[in-house]
């Protein structure tokens, strides 16, 4: 498994919850369960305690994102490195389930956990994957959705580093929203000239006798 996979689990447990909307999807052992995906095993070892715990875990990894995209890489570096040493874990070199085309086990490495619980074990991986992304493409590739009200987190990966927006439904609705304010300006400013036009006009006297 690629260890840039893992930086998603980040992302997907951040974008349960839409402050700016006051949702939460993050309300049942069933929703906890839905973030781990294909992996049956690890979901199964959520409880009811989880729900509470992983949204702790979430408003952490929110603030490395919030201060990743307000330009503080240190406080970004800092959060982070106090969620690897709550939550660590022990890379293992894998082959399993894949195999070249001769046969031969595609080695690649794996993020081993040994959780207590759920939440401990999503954590872990979430956080390694994160470190891995921002070690490896910088802390600006961290970033919040700039379509408000929506601020989900997105993981940058723009050759040119210019994404700005979690989805392209965002990023459509975001530029029509700044093309229709550039409309209602250009109007008003339209309005504004005609009315100032009228206004320079001389008043034409009144020779009626």
């Amino acid at each position: 498994m690629e260890l840039a996979y893992y930086s998603d689990y980040a992302v997907r447990l951040v974008n349960t919850e839409e402050p700016a909307r006051n949702k939460d999807a993050l309300t049942s052992v069933d929703s906890v369960r839905e973030l781990f995906g294909a992996n049956a095993q690890a979901a199964r070892r959520a409880t009811d305690a989880d729900v509470t715990r992983f949204r702790s875990v979430r408003a952490r990894l929110r603030a490395v994102f919030e201060a990743a995209d307000g330009g503080d890489e240190t406080l970004a570096v800092d959060l982070l490195n106090s969620l690897l040493l709550e939550f660590p874990v022990s890379p293992q070199i894998s082959g399993h389930d894949t195999r070249d085309e001769d046969g031969k086990p595609d080695w690649h490495m794996h993020l081993a956990d040994h959780p207590s619980n759920a939440t401990a074990g999503y954590a872990a991986i979430a956080v390694m994957g994160l470190a891995f992304h921002l070690t490896s493409h910088g802390v600006d590739r961290l970033g919040l959705c700039e379509a408000a009200p929506c601020r989900n987190a997105y993981l940058d990966t723009s050759t040119n580093r210019s994404r700005r927006y979690c989805s392209d439904r965002c990023a459509t609705r975001a530029n029509v929203a700044a093309y229709r304010a550039r409309k209602r300006l250009e109007t008003e400013r339209s309005a504004e000239t005609g009315l100032s036009a009228d206004a320079a006009q001389p008043s034409t006297p009144n020779t009626d006798l």
